[in-house]
């Protein structure tokens, strides 16, 4: 007996891809129009083909910004992933303490980005900030604007206290899915707890892992948000990372032929290393499945 196929579903999809279709593919088409053309205003365009994509593959300002993108993104990894297993490891497993501790690795992830800047640049300032007033008295030098380490250091440690949580819940999600009886079967072998990390609990979190790896690398990459709020790029360019330097350049100078290029290979770049990402966790699933 032939089976068949109701095909009614795809309209309960169609709105999806409606709204897909406005708020990112018609978007992404005008990018790409500017990318190809110049513009002096009052709607006039003018043919430039690849132009702009060889200007800024050229430019020296967008391969700079890059080393500083990628500076900043391998930090961040570097510190929130062991930073959030680790937490998760020591979080209860069992009892109040666990909503409690919960809600409280959930609080730093509820506060809109902007938020988290204006937090920051209060709280690093000399003369009204707890922390910057805290260090200036102890006699150590801390100037998040004029000094380019602490700018960066700055930013770092706002970025790990944002969005460590979210490593973390990943994580302890991840030890909260492994059945109780590999701890018993540990137990009884007389297994280290390094042993029971190295081949029970990591294994069985290496899938939310790579998903933390793999978020947290996309939202490090276009950070601008924070670091606008609290350095403005500064100082200097010190902190003028991909996406500060695409607004100015778009908004600030007006060059949308350059600006337009540069976001859609900024794209590229994302979109090639997230789909890395994409394939190394299939095919970690792959061999869990087997």
């Amino acid at each position: 007996m032939e089976k068949t196929t109701n095909q009614k579903a795809w309209f309960l999809v169609l709105p999806v891809l409606v709204l897909v279709a406005f708020s990112a593919v018609i978007p992404l088409m005008t990018v790409v129009n500017y990318s190809v053309q110049d513009t002096f205003g009052n709607n006039q365009f003018f043919w430039a083909g690849l132009e702009w994509f060889e200007e800024m593959l050229a430019s020296e300002r967008m391969w700079a910004a890059l080393q500083r993108q990628v500076i900043f993104s391998a930090i961040i990894l570097a510190i929130e992933v062991p930073l959030g297993v680790l937490i998760a490891l020591n979080m209860p497993k069992r009892g109040v303490w666990v909503s409690v501790c919960l809600v409280l690795m959930s609080l730093p992830l509820l506060i809109p980005w902007n938020v988290v800047g204006t937090i920051w640049q209060i709280f690093g300032r000399v003369d009204i900030g707890l922390l910057g007033h805290t260090l200036a008295a102890l006699g150590i030098d801390y100037n998040y604007t004029q000094n380019t380490f602490d700018a960066w250091v700055t930013v770092i440690v706002m970025d790990v206290w944002h969005w460590t949580s979210l490593v973390a819940l990943l994580a302890y999600a991840g030890l909260k899915s492994i059945p109780d009886a590999y701890y018993q079967a540990a137990r009884i072998d007389q297994a280290s707890r390094w042993a029971v990390f190295r081949y029970i609990e990591l294994p069985k979190m290496m899938g939310v892992l790579m998903i933390a790896i793999l978020l947290r690398f996309m939202d490090s990459f276009m950070i601008y948000t924070e670091p606008f709020v609290v350095t403005g790029g500064g100082p200097g360019n010190a902190t003028t990372f991909l996406s500060i330097d695409l607004v100015k350049m778009a908004l600030g100078q007006f060059d949308l032929g350059p600006a337009a290029a540069f976001s859609i290979m900024y794209f590229l770049v994302i979109l090639l290393v997230s789909w890395v990402f994409y394939t190394v966790m299939t095919t970690l699933d792959k061999r869990e499945g087997k």
